[in-house]
Order: C-alpha cells, then sequence, then structure tokens
C-alpha cells in the first residue's frame, strides 16, 4: 500500500532542490556572518573597571590593561580573580553576541557545534 503525502511535503524533484538551494544559501550567509564575528573587537571592563579586557570574535584576548592601584604584590588572589573575572565575561559577551547574529540566519533551527 502506498502512502500519500498532502501537497507540499514529501521528494518532489523540484522541492528537494529548492531545500538544497535554501540551505546553501544559509550556509554562505553563515560563513560571511562568522568572518565578519571573528573581526570584530570587544572591550569588557571587570572589577568595577580597574581591569579591561579587550577581545575578538575568535575569542582570542588582545589585550588587558589594569590600572595601578589593583596591583598590589601583598594580594595576588584578588588580582587573579579580577583577571579571571575579566576573561570569562569577554567570552561569554563574545559567545552571545555571535549566538545572536547566528540566530538571525538560521532562526529557530538548531545548529550544535557550528560556531
Amino acid at each position: 500500500m502506498k502512502s500519500r503525502l498532502p501537497q507540499g511535503y514529501g521528494g518532489g524533484p523540484s522541492n528537494m532542490q529548492s531545500m538544497m538551494k535554501q540551505a546553501q544559501k544559509m550556509q554562505e550567509d553563515m560563513a560571511a556572518l562568522q568572518e565578519e564575528l571573528d573581526a570584530k573587537e570587544y572591550e569588557v571592563k571587570a572589577g568595577g573597571g580597574v581591569a579591561t579586557v579587550r577581545i575578538n570574535g575568535k575569542k582570542e584576548i588582545l589585550s588587558l590593561d589594569l590600572a595601578p592601584e589593583i596591583v598590589d604584590p601583598d594580594d595576588i588572589e584578588t588580582l587573579s580573580d579580577i583577571i579571571i573575572a575579566g576573561v570569562n565575561q569577554a567570552i561569554k559577551t563574545v559567545e552571545d553576541e555571535n549566538a545572536k547574529a547566528m540566530s538571525a540566519i538560521t532562526g529557530s533551527m538548531s545548529l550544535p557545534g557550528l560556531f
């Protein structure tokens, strides 16, 4: 017994070609957007502004600026905590911005591991 699918569903050749073209266009758009996102730079402040982290869209730290008053040889632990917080926040900023930009192209499609 053959099952029949409603019109617009199933494997008509033109429907498959259309889907392939859409997928290819989405892939091209995503590649262009990823290039653009990789080139972006972000500046994130931590510790009330005593540490500033500059990071690019590839999650590479470009610079780390520390206010002189935070550098206390007797309190290395606080300095380390502020640096870690700044770097983590910078990475999260890049990931959030990339996800938001990509969702504009992919809509509600879930594409794990894509970026």
